[in-house]
């Protein structure tokens, strides 16, 4: 498509838009690629439509259409409606409420679990590496610190067995980590009381083991963002077994079905496949040329429907997805929070009829290497609560 662009070849453009878009599931960026390929092939009412599809998934496109390029775009009288909805779509919308801050500077957080029998959060840091729990008077102590000195990611809590489940990584490229490192993820098991570790278990090479959650029968099943596959660490084995297909790109935070064979797995790029744990195949949720799946860091499900939380959609949203009664399609979509103070949201945790969200991680902070932004301004991370009612 980028050769293809350079050389004004349209045709050839928008041929490949069209396996871009079957292979990314008609995500809404897809669209854009498609109004610009039809736009500069001189069909501007299918340029239109194609804008019109973006803006019907609630997305914006900010000041991608100031640019000189999309002026045939903006001269359309239609152009105008659409730029309208797309701006209602930035309008801030929030019905969770604040609970608790981590007011620790340059902290981070990735990711948040809950235990039900002492009461505490348990919240993963990237720059301090560290995982500490929070009371539920919003004291925070430091439980544990990385072994190898990695950002800590995923957290998941077996309250039943008492463990805590949580990956270490050193991200590719990030200076958080040594270079010698990068590309290394490990799986720690800890006792939950006292913070003790138990297990420590290494991923496969090149692995970025950012997300989790735990089987029935307390398995770790793990999503590997930056080479594509989701894992499985079955009790007492010492490395990981591969339970998927090889459809995903950047799988993040699965989700189990209430049958406990299948996963609902979130693809940064894709959208969101549900995947059998017994043959390694995906089905893919559609997206319906109205809900966009794609950008979704964490996913749960509850009550029939998946809480997602969105910071790579435009803009950056908390959001409820009503499946229906055979878990396999979309029927309606409701938004907890978008956009307004939401600052990169990251994961969240459901505690009886309330989910518990990172709203405010501090990703948005940092440069894609883990540094901290010329001039970023870091606030406290902000941990808010929505009733699921």
């Amino acid at each position: 498509m980028k050769q293809a662009r350079e050389s004004n070849d349209w045709p050839t453009y928008l041929a490949d838009a069209a396996k871009l878009q079957s292979l990314l599931n008609s995500s809404p960026n897809t669209w854009l690629n498609v109004a610009r390929g039809e736009m500069h092939a001189g069909h501007l009412d299918k340029a239109l439509a194609a804008v019109e599809t973006y803006a019907a998934m609630g997305q914006s496109a900010g000041p991608l259409f100031d640019v000189p390029e999309f002026a045939p775009l903006r001269q359309s009288p239609k152009f105008a409606s659409l730029q309208k909805q797309m701006t209602a779509n930035e309008a801030a919308v929030s019905h969770g409420t604040a609970v608790f801050d981590i007011a620790e500077p340059g902290f981070v957080a990735e990711d948040i679990d809950y235990d039900p029998q002492s009461k505490r959060f348990f919240v993963t840091s990237i720059q301090k590496k560290k995982i500490i729990a929070v009371d539920s008077g919003g004291k925070a102590t430091d439980y544990a610190i990385a072994p190898d000195g990695w950002p800590m990611m995923a957290l998941k809590i077996d309250s039943q067995r008492r463990l805590l489940w949580a990956t270490e990584v050193a991200l590719d490229g990030f200076v958080l980590a040594p270079k010698a490192d990068w590309g290394k993820s490990v799986v720690l098991c800890y006792s939950l009381a006292d913070g003790k570790l138990l297990r420590r278990v290494d991923g496969p090479p090149g692995s970025a083991l950012g997300d989790m959650v735990l089987l029935t029968n307390g398995d770790p099943l793990l999503s590997d963002g930056a080479g594509g596959g989701v894992y499985r660490l079955r009790q007492d084995a010492k490395s990981l077994e591969r339970v998927d297909d090889g459809s995903f790109i950047s799988p993040q935070t699965p989700a189990l079905a209430p049958d406990g064979k299948h996963v609902f797995v979130p693809d940064y790029l894709r959208g969101i496949g549900v995947l059998d744990l017994s043959s390694g195949k995906v089905q893919w949720l559609a997206m319906q040329d109205k809900y966009a799946l794609n950008g979704t860091d964490g996913l749960y499900f509850s009550k029939g429907a998946l809480i997602a939380t969105q910071n790579g959609t435009s803009p950056e949203r908390v959001i409820i997805f009503k499946l229906d009664s055979s878990l396999s399609r979309i029927v309606s979509s409701e938004e907890i929070q978008r956009a307004g103070t939401l600052g990169d949201p990251t994961h969240g945790v459901i505690v009886g009829n309330d989910f518990y969200y990172i709203a405010n991680s501090g990703w948005d902070t940092l440069n894609d290497d883990g540094s901290v932004k010329n001039g970023a301004k870091p606030t406290p991370v902000q941990v808010m609560r929505a009733s699921l009612n």
